[in-house]
C-alpha cells in the first residue's frame, strides 16, 4: 500500500490529536491550502479502512480518527515500520543539514541522493534552502564539482544550530520526558527516520549521564534555573562530549575567559567540567568552560525573590522601568506600579541581553501565534526595544516573550477563580496561555505559573483551576491538557467544569480549612518575616553627610558605624566584600547622583538601608560600565542566610530607587523626611500587596 509523504504528516497529526483537529490548522502546519489537504484526505480514508479505522468530522472539533485503539497502535506500528521512500521537503532538507553538520570531510551529492532516493537536482535545491538557513548561524555551504559538499564556520556556531534543531523538532517537554523517563525506555514505535536522526547528534546514554550529573550538583547552583535553560545546559553538554570525542574543539577569547573566571557560574562550571571528565573519561579545556559558564549566565531563573539584589541586575532594573514606561505612554493605561511585571521583566531581561550580546540565539516556538494575537502590542515593544536598547539588535524571538509578559499584566484582574498553569520551563508558554485564559474566564483572580520539575513541590488543592501545555505523569489530581493558544473547544470544556465547581465549592473550602493548619502557619511566619525586615529597615534607615575625602573611606566610615549600632559584626569583612563587588562591574545609576553598594555577608546581622551623601563629587563607574560623578551612596546590606521574604523587600527597595523620575527626586533631596516618608508609605504599601497575596 502506497503511502505518500503529505499522508503519512497527515496521519501521523490526527494520530497525535485524539480529540480532533481542524482542516485549517492541518494545512498551516503543512503549509497547503485546506483544498488540498481535503483532497488528500480521500487517500487518508483509503489508508484508514484497511486497518479498519475512520474518518469522522465532529462540529466544533475539526476531523479525527474513530475506532479501535488497538488499530491505531497497529496504524501507528506500520507508519512508523513504512520503508521512507519519500520525505517531505522540509524532513528531507532537515537529514541533509544534520548529515552535513555531523560530517568530518566533504559529502558527495550523489551520496545524498541515493541515500534519500532523490534526484541529485533535488538534493542540490535542497541546499540552496539549506545554505540560507546557515547564514542566520554565521555558517556558509561550500559546493565544489568533484570535492563535495561541507558547512564552514565556527565550532559553536555549529553546536548552536544543532540545539536548535532539537529544541524546534523536539520542543522542551518532550527532552525533559527522553531525560527523565530514560531514554532508552522509550518505544522504538513512537520514533521516525528524522527524528532517530536528530537524536543521532546526541548519544542517549550521555545525556542520562550528563542529566544525573547536573542532578548532583544542582543543590550547589547559585540558584535555581528554568526547565527550558536546564534542558539546554544539558543539551549544550551533551553536544560538547560528542564533540570533544570526536577531536572538534571550540574556540574561546582568551581576554573574555580570564574575564569570567572569578565568577560564581565560572565555579559552577568548572565543577561541571569536572563530574564529566571523570564520567566519560576525558579531557575538557578551559576553553569549553567558558561556554558552559556562558550558559549558565545565560540561563532563565525559576525565582525572582531578591533577584534585583544579583550583580548587574539593576541597570537592567532601570532599562525595566524604562521600557514599562514606554508601554504605559503608548498605551495610556499604567503599569509602573506593577511589582510583578517589572520584578518579571527584571529576571527575563538579564540573561536575555547576555544572550543577545553573546550571539547565543533563543528558539520561540509561539512567535508566529504571539504577533498574529498581538499585532499592535508587538510593534510597539518593537518601538520601545529599539529605544530603549539602541545598541543591541534584539531579535523577534525575544520581543515574542516580552509581548507575554506585558499582555499579561495587562489582563491581570482580581476576582474569583484560583488557576495553576504548567509546561515544561514555567516561563514561555505557561505566559501566553495565562493570558488567554484569562482573557476567556473573566473571573480569575489569580494565576499562578509552574514548570514540570516544580509541580512537586506545589500545593495543588489551593487551585480552583489546573492546566498544563503537557501531560503530567503520576500526578493524580483534576487537571486539563490543553494548547497554548487555548483552543475554542477546550474553553468551552473548562467553562463547564468550573460552573459544576461551583455548587460544590462551600464544602470543599470547608474541608480545606480544615486541611490547611500548615499552610496558614507557613502564611503568618512569612508575613511575619517580612514585618521584621521592614522594621529594621525603618528603624536603622539613617541618612548622613560624610566629609570624607574618597568612596573607600566613606564606605569605611559607615561600616564603623553599622559596626557600633550591631548592624554588623566584622566591619572590615563588610567592606572588603563592598569593594570586591565594586571590581565585578559598576555601581554607579546612570542619569542620577547615586551608586548603589550592596552585598550579602555573614557578617551582616540584620538587613539594612543607609544613605550618605559626600562633601565632594566623586568619579565611579556607571553601570553602563562608562565613568560619572556621584555624591549620594545608597548602602543596602542583608545576611548572608536571608530569608526569600528579606530578599524580596531589599529587592524592592532597589526597586523603589529608579521607580520613576519622582522618586529619584525624593532619593536626591537630601531630606531625611522625605525619603523617610516615602520609604514608609511604600514598604507599607508593598505589606499590605503581599498580604492580599497570602490571601489568595
Amino acid at each position: 500500500m502506497y503511502i505518500s509523504a503529505r499522508e503519512r504528516k497527515i496521519l501521523d497529526m490526527l494520530l497525535a490529536h485524539d480529540q480532533g483537529i481542524p482542516v485549517r490548522v492541518l494545512a498551516e502546519q503543512l503549509n497547503v491550502s485546506n483544498r488540498t489537504v481535503h483532497r488528500d484526505l480521500k487517500g487518508v480514508e483509503r489508508i484508514l479502512e484497511e486497518f479498519h479505522l475512520q474518518l469522522i468530522k465532529k462540529s466544533g472539533f475539526g476531523i479525527q480518527i474513530a475506532g479501535d485503539d488497538h488499530n491505531k497502535k497497529e496504524l501507528q506500528k506500520h507508519l512508523f515500520h513504512l520503508s521512507q521512500t519519500e520525505y517531505t521537503p522540509e524532513e528531507r532538507q532537515t537529514i541533509v543539514l544534520i548529515t552535513l553538520l555531523e560530517a568530518t570531510e566533504p559529502v558527495k551529492l550523489l551520496a545524498l541522493a541515493n541515500d534519500l532516493n532523490v534526484t541529485v537536482a533535488t538534493i542540490s535545491h535542497d541546499l540552496d534552502k539549506i545554505s540560507e538557513s546557515l547564514e542566520k548561524y554565521g555558517l556558509s555551504l561550500i559546493r565544489k564539482r568533484g570535492y563535495g559538499v561541507e558547512i564552514e564556520g565556527s565550532e559553536s556556531a555549529k553546536r548552536r544550530m544543532m540545539s536548535e534543531l532539537l529544541f524546534h523538532h523536539f520542543g522542551e517537554y518532550e527532552f525533559l520526558s527522553f531525560m527523565k523517563e530514560s531514554i532508552q525506555k522509550r518505544s522504538a514505535e513512537t520514533l521516525n527516520s528524522v527524528t532517530e536522526k536528530l537524536l543521532g547528534l546526541v548519544d542517549q546514554k550521555t545525556l542520562v549521564t550528563i542529566e544525573k550529573q547536573i542532578d548532583e550538583i544542582q543543590d550547589e547552583l547559585p540558584y535555581t534555573i528554568a526547565d527550558s535553560s536546564y534542558v539546554a545546559l544539558v543539551v549544550h553538554l551533551a553536544l560538547a562530549v560528542e564533540r570533544i570525542i570526536q577531536g572538534e574543539s571550540i574556540n574561546f577569547d582568551p581576554q573574555y575567559l580570564q574575564t569570567i573566571r572569578g565568577t560564581k557560574e565560572f565555579e559552577m562550571a568548572e565543577k561541571i567540567a569536572r563530574s564529566l571528565e571523570h564520567a566519560f573519561r576525558i579531557t575538557i579545556p578551559d576553553e569549553e568552560i567558558g561556554y558552559i559558564t556562558m550558559h549558565l549566565m545565560g540561563a532563565k531563573l525559576r525565582d525572582r525573590q531578591g533577584y534585583m539584589l544579583e550583580e548587574a541586575s539593576f541597570e537592567v532594573g532601570i532599562k525595566a522601568q524604562e521600557l514599562i514606561r514606554f508601554v504605559s505612554d503608548e498605551l495610556n493605561v499604567d503599569l509602573t506600579n506593577n511589582d510583578p511585571l517589572f520584578q518579571d521583566l527584571v529576571v527575563h531581561l538579564k540573561p536575555a541581553i547576555y544572550r543577545i550580546e553573546h550571539n547565543m540565539g533563543i528558539a520561540n516556538p509561539l512567535l508566529s501565534k504571539i504577533v498574529q494575537d498581538y499585532p499592535e502590542l508587538f510593534s510597539m515593544l518593537e518601538k520601545g526595544v529599539k529605544k530603549v536598547f539602541p545598541d543591541l539588535t534584539v531579535p523577534k524571538e525575544e520581543i515574542g516573550y516580552l509581548v507575554l509578559h506585558f499582555a499579561s499584566a495587562l489582563l491581570r484582574e482580581r476576582k474569583g477563580i484560583h488557576a495553576l498553569v504548567i509546561c515544561s520551563s514555567g516561563l514561555g508558554t505557561a505566559k501566553i496561555l495565562a493570558t488567554r485564559l484569562k482573557k476567556e474566564i473573566p473571573d480569575i483572580v489569580r494565576i499562578q505559573h509552574t514548570s514540570v520539575l516544580e509541580l512537586k513541590d506545589v500545593d495543588t488543592d489551593q487551585f480552583d483551576l489546573i492546566v498544563s501545555t503537557v501531560p503530567l505523569n503520576n500526578f493524580t489530581g483534576h487537571y486539563f491538557v490543553v494548547s497554548p493558544i487555548l483552543q475554542d473547544t477546550e474553553i468551552s470544556t473548562i467553562k463547564k467544569f468550573l460552573e459544576n465547581r461551583r455548587v460544590k465549592a462551600p464544602k470543599e473550602q470547608d474541608q480545606q480549612r480544615t486541611e490547611g493548619a500548615e499552610r496558614v502557619v507557613e502564611k503568618l511566619s512569612s508575613v511575619q518575616k517580612m514585618s521584621e525586615t521592614i522594621v529594621h529597615i525603618l528603624k536603622g534607615f539613617t541618612l548622613q553627610k560624610l566629609e570624607t575625602e574618597s568612596v573607600q573611606d566613606a564606605l569605611a566610615e559607615s561600616c564603623r558605624q553599622l559596626y557600633q549600632k550591631e548592624v554588623i559584626s566584622d566591619q572590615e569583612q563588610v567592606l572588603t566584600y563592598l569593594i570586591n563587588r565594586e571590581k565585578i562591574g559598576g555601581l554607579g545609576i546612570p542619569d542620577t547622583p547615586f551608586a548603589l553598594y550592596h552585598t550579602r555577608s555573614p557578617a551582616i546581622t540584620v538587613p539594612s538601608f543607609t544613605i550618605y551623601t559626600l562633601a565632594k563629587w566623586q568619579t565611579v563607574t556607571g553601570m553602563h560600565q562608562e565613568e560619572m560623578k556621584m555624591n549620594t551612596i545608597l548602602l543596602l546590606l542583608a545576611p548572608e542566610s536571608a530569608p526569600q521574604e528579606m530578599l524580596s523587600v531589599l529587592s524592592h527597595i532597589s526597586s523603589l530607587i529608579i521607580k520613576d523620575e519622582e522618586s529619584i527626586a525624593v532619593f536626591s533631596s537630601g531630606s531625611y523626611e522625605k525619603i523617610y516618608s516615602f520609604l514608609s508609605y511604600q514598604l507599607e504599601k508593598y505589606f499590605y500587596e503581599q498580604i492580599q497575596h497570602h490571601k489568595e
